[in-house]
């Protein structure tokens, strides 16, 4: 809904009063919704600071103001008002539907406590103490505070603004548990390899996800596959060439279907036609899917078709719609010769249901998705509707519900298993991009696109097979060549959402290899087990969660570390707020235990525009400073930089041209400060003239990259470049670089190391997922990744080659 005029917004006078147990914000005029009365809210408001160890910790939670079902647009999933941003609230609770920003209490203090004091409350940039967009905290002054108080997690809203949104009362929702950021609790282990991967449409796999599902389940790694859509479209499935048959969407589902069983058998080195084992499966909440099973080598394949239908009867996307409406009850649709012949309803919170009540059943160590925050992408009218993109953004909207509603019931599947002090499952997540691949160089190189092409070809199937499926053989549109034929280009490329190192490394107090990661949405510590050893003890939970799945670092110049996120603040359906931030987390002594997580707020000043943020990427400076890159929602790049004095300014925009994520920043041997990023054109960089000076973007006058370029300082002062061509394996090099430095990939898979100028592969092993990472230490050069069974790898390379 609309702001109300004399709502406070950015910039308004605020006055802060404390009372009995309670902080009551005062606007300069009565908004015409909301009342100034103190309204019972739960969930602590604030970020909060104990004067004797000075801890800080934000708060985060559930949203609450959430615009009215008549002011939705289902079309538009990405579209966030600008007045729903919310003030952070405390991790684990949620909010009543009625307008009750104005006041927030501070929980009583248990027995045995001493309660808060409220002697000294102050309130900066917004009610309830929120963050700015220059992030700065709002603290309360007590003694003996609370642990959960003091510690409260985690979130500041994630555009940085201190501006909330009053709403018209809606039906309560069913309450769910919610991510509770605090660290310290036990991770699961013990579980075996298993892939999920949670897909809008029967093709989202085989398109986007692969050549990484395909050398998972080479390497002996079972497969679950979720599809939420019935994949029916108009129900024409018409072979290239070949007449319009006539609509059937029961029949279009079904092929699209034994399309996919098709693949999959292929995949697992078997006949196309081999029979799947096909029955019905009962989720949560007692609905009801087919499962189609087929097993080899000791590698399973299971395919659980929910089925919901793409299309409302009044035109609408039927999942985007799902995701943002109150009140909808999206139907499904009864595949021809499915064992299931019974149409069921999903509402929204049976759907995050059932797909949470998967992951607990099945615990897969990696879950693979797709885009929750695709690009900002303004494409003609014609343009978008031939390539079925949603207005104004760089995928199909059901890709983004899909991987909205997977991000919900991973989030939920972590609160339930740790509700009553159980374990954080240990998984790993991946988000891949979608219709993205259009817009962008290809950086697949020709083997393994044709590769991953070939795999389409069993799944387009042919109106000619006799497949035994009455339905068809197949979704025809997508047989033979027309994967590689299709000007689209979403086989030539596979690219993350979150790209970057899995790990981030340092080293403990003995010399022993330390590696940070996000496992269950949190991040975790592994450490070597002894110096040299190459085995990793059980991971360190250090909480933060829900982050996405990749960590920025950078080392200060007293050996301590810092560790930055990307943190989905809030998400949620139903025109609810969905906002992300940046975090950070600082050790307190070299090789020792860490602080609370502090909020770096978001670029960006808006919702919608916040959530397009990338991957934090950090590097320290000789001076002392830190630099903070993320790319932005304008495809540039944002920076914050942390003093030596350990203050932080506020972000500000480095301008230059559009560039993927991906970011590669590198400190010269003179003290400047590098970055690079690959662009449509070039490579895009920014530079400083001298250390200390503010970065300026600039061209580098390359090649055009496929990929993001690897950067390296050079002993004469200047940075050595190798970057990849679109479509090929081979390195373009500027300078002379010895190394060491990650190449990438080679075509089977395989991580490529550059060392003493030459290039090695790491030997068979565990699959290596996206983004290993280097470091370079006294006892030489050490790779670490992760696997799919959620654990580090260590390869150990020796210098003498």
């Amino acid at each position: 809904m609309d702001i109300p005029k004399d709502f406070p917004t950015k910039g308004s006078r605020t006055e802060t009063t404390a009372g009995r147990g309670w902080i009551t914000h005062r606007a300069p005029g009565p908004a015409p919704h909301c009342t100034s009365r103190k309204i019972p809210v739960r969930p602590t408001c604030t970020a909060l600071r104990q004067r004797s160890t000075s801890t800080v910790g934000l708060a985060s939670g559930s949203p609450d103001g959430r615009r009215a079902a008549s002011a939705l647009k289902p079309s538009n999933l990405n579209s966030v008002p600008y007045g729903a941003l919310r003030t952070p609230i405390a991790a684990g609770e949620s909010t009543s539907p009625e307008c009750i920003r104005r006041t927030c209490r501070i929980p009583e203090a248990t027995p045995g406590q001493n309660s808060p004091s409220h002697r000294s409350v102050r309130a900066r940039d917004g009610p309830c103490g929120g963050l700015g967009r220059s992030g700065s905290l709002s603290t309360l002054h007590g003694s003996d505070l609370p642990r959960r108080v003091l510690l409260a997690g985690l979130g500041a809203t994630a555009a940085g603004l201190a501006l909330t949104a009053c709403s018209v009362p809606e039906a309560p929702r069913r309450k769910a548990p919610q991510a509770d950021p605090l660290p310290g609790k036990a991770i699961s282990a013990g579980h075996s390899r298993l892939v999920m991967q949670i897909m809008a449409h029967p093709d989202d796999d085989l398109y986007f996800m692969n050549p990484d599902t395909q050398r998972m389940l080479d390497g002996g790694t079972s497969l679950v596959c979720v599809y939420t859509t019935g994949g029916e479209h108009t129900g024409v499935n018409r072979a290239p060439g070949g007449p319009k048959p006539p609509p059937d969407k029961a029949a279009y589902s079904s092929a699209r279907h034994q399309g996919l069983r098709q693949a999959y058998a292929t995949l697992l080195g078997l006949d196309r036609f081999t029979p799947w084992q096909k029955g019905v499966t009962t989720l949560r909440g007692g609905h009801l899917a087919e499962i189609d099973t087929l097993a080899a080598d000791g590698r399973k394949v299971e395919l659980i078709f929910l089925n919901t239908a793409m299309h409302l009867s009044f035109g609408r996307l039927g999942l985007p719609t799902l995701w943002q409406s109150r009140g909808l009850n999206l139907r499904t649709v009864v595949a021809e010769d499915s064992p299931l012949q019974k149409a069921q309803a999903y509402d929204y919170d049976e759907l995050v249901d059932a797909l949470t009540g998967l992951m607990s059943t099945y615990r897969p160590t990696v879950v693979q998705t797709l885009d929750p925050d695709p690009d900002i992408q303004h494409s003609p009218t014609a343009a978008r509707i031939r390539d079925s993109e949603q207005p104004g953004y760089s995928d199909h909207a059901d890709h983004t519900a899909t991987a909205s509603f997977s991000w919900a019931a991973m989030i939920r599947w972590v609160a339930e298993s740790t509700r009553d002090g159980g374990d954080v499952p240990a998984f790993v997540a991946t988000a891949f991009r979608g219709y993205y691949n259009r817009h962008w160089p290809k950086n697949l190189p020709a083997a393994v696109m044709r590769q991953k092409a070939s795999h389409l070809v069993p799944y387009g199937g042919s109106p000619a097979w006799s497949c035994g499926n009455p339905g068809g053989c197949g979704d025809y549109g997508v047989g033979g060549t027309a994967p590689v034929r299709n000007k689209k280009g979403w086989v030539r490329s596979t690219h993350y959402r979150y790209p970057g190192p899995r790990p981030a490394l340092g080293t403990g107090p003995g010399g022993g290899l330390v590696a940070y990661g996000v496992l269950g949405l949190r991040a975790v510590r592994w450490r070597e087990t002894s110096p040299g050893s190459g085995q990793w003890s059980a991971p360190d939970d250090l909480g933060g969660g829900p982050l996405a799945p990749v960590l920025g670092s950078a080392a200060l110049k007293d050996g301590r570390q810092l560790l930055f996120g990307l943190r989905f603040d809030t998400l949620a359906g139903h025109g609810s707020h969905n906002t992300r931030e940046i975090v950070v987390l600082e050790q307190r002594t070299p090789g020792g235990e860490f602080g609370p997580w502090t909020g770096l707020g978001n670029p960006e000043t808006t919702a919608d525009r916040g959530r397009r943020l990338g991957v934090p990427v950090a590097v320290a400076a000789p001076d002392g400073q830190v630099h903070l890159f993320v790319r932005n929602a304008a495809q540039g790049i944002s920076t914050r930089i942390r003093s030596a004095a350990g203050q932080w300014g506020p972000w500000r925009s480095l301008g230059g041209g559009q560039v993927q994520d991906g970011l590669s920043a590198t400190v010269d041997t003179a003290g400047r400060v590098h970055v690079y990023a690959a662009g449509r054109d070039t490579v895009h960089e920014w530079t400083q003239s001298a250390p200390g000076r503010p970065l300026t973007p600039g061209l580098t006058g390359l090649p055009v990259p496929g990929d993001s370029p690897v950067a390296l300082p050079a002993p004469d002062g200047t940075v050595d470049l190798i970057l990849r061509r679109p479509a090929t394996s081979k390195l373009t090099v500027v300078g002379r670089p010895e190394g060491p430095a990650l190449l990438g990939k080679d075509d089977r898979g395989q991580v490529q190391l550059l060392l003493n100028g030459k290039v090695l592969t790491r030997p068979e092993g565990v699959v290596a997922l996206d983004g290993p990472t280097l470091h370079d230490g006294p006892r030489g050069v050490s790779v670490v990744g992760l696997g799919p069974d959620a654990r580090p790898w260590l390869w150990r390379p020796t210098r003498s080659v």
